[in-house]
């Protein structure tokens, strides 16, 4: 599996309708739900594959560990990021794992917080008919 992370200013976003994405928190750090340290989220999806965004709402410059899991616990993507408010991008390659179950987890060092997202793909198809009065 190959996530991308970088300049995502240039690429531009492709919404597809048919795939969608949910991000859960498993574990809260403790500032608890209210003030949460970070925000993993679907943002959209390009050339077929889904885009995350990770928030980071840290005033004092931390180093984070952000690991990508399969369903199996496979680590398939592992980084460190260092710096206050940052915001990095993920192009997950989706061929690679389909619709498994994927798990995120955001450690902080020097708060010493981990935060766990779930990402689950779905695909569903809607065929709806409609019948109005012409006269």
């Amino acid at each position: 599996m190959k996530i991308d992370s970088g300049n995502f200013g240039k690429l531009a976003i492709a919404a597809l309708a048919l795939s969608l994405a949910f991000t859960t928190p498993l574990l809260a750090n403790e500032g608890g739900k209210d003030n949460p340290k970070t925000e993993l989220k679907f943002i959209g999806n390009m050339e077929n594959h889904p885009v995350f965004e990770l928030n980071l709402a840290n005033k004092v410059e931390d180093e984070y560990t952000v690991t990508f899991r399969d369903e199996y616990g496979n680590i398939l993507f592992s980084d460190k990021f260092k710096g206050a408010g940052l915001s990095k991008k993920f192009i997950l390659r989706s061929e690679e794992f389909g619709d498994a179950a994927l798990n995120v987890t955001v450690k902080s060092k020097n708060a010493n917080t981990t935060e766990v997202y779930s990402i689950n793909r779905s695909h569903s198809y809607v065929e709806e008919t409609l019948v109005n009065k012409v006269k």
